[in-house]
């Protein structure tokens, strides 16, 4: 609604909640996502390097092991309840890194949990975990079926 449109009432009360409307600290939010995304890149980098010296990856290599690592160790923090706080605290640096990802599929299990765990955990878990690995999955078809037309076209 406008302005013209609402009544001098909505228009009083509206002022009125402008007035004590908490203000939002979006620099500090903005730096504590800095930050909390950071360190969880650094946490992920010190992992790749753990693969790549114990292990023998190659730095390409390193990659897939290092998510997979990644998501359990956000999963297994959601399960004790340590990751949360930490989203609390960092916002959109703790959702942003494939370790939001890991989170927001096992909350929605733990969530779930009392109705059964093939209805309750594994429907609800696929709920958001379905939809993005259709997605990566329909993807990489596709980028696939395009780098090979390319290579029998003799483009690349």
């Amino acid at each position: 609604m406008s302005k013209k449109t609402k009544t001098p009432e909505q228009q009083q009360y509206e002022k009125l909640e402008q007035k004590h409307e908490l203000k939002r600290p979006v620099l500090k939010n903005c730096i504590r996502a800095f930050w909390v995304g950071g360190l969880i890149c650094v946490v992920g980098q010190a992992i790749t390097y753990f693969y790549i010296y114990f292990f023998n990856f190659t730095e390409q290599t390193a990659g897939n092991p290092t998510v997979a690592t990644m998501i359990f160790i956000s999963m297994l923090l959601t399960g004790f309840g340590v990751y949360d706080r930490l989203g609390q605290f960092g916002g959109a640096g703790s959702a942003v890194p494939v370790t939001g990802f890991g989170n927001a599929v096992i909350s929605a299990a733990i969530e779930h949990r009392t109705e059964g765990f093939v209805l309750g955990v594994g429907g609800n878990m696929f709920k958001l975990a379905g939809s993005v690995i259709l997605f990566g999955v329909f993807s990489a078809f596709v980028v696939a079926l395009i780098k090979t037309l390319l290579i029998i076209w003799g483009v690349i």
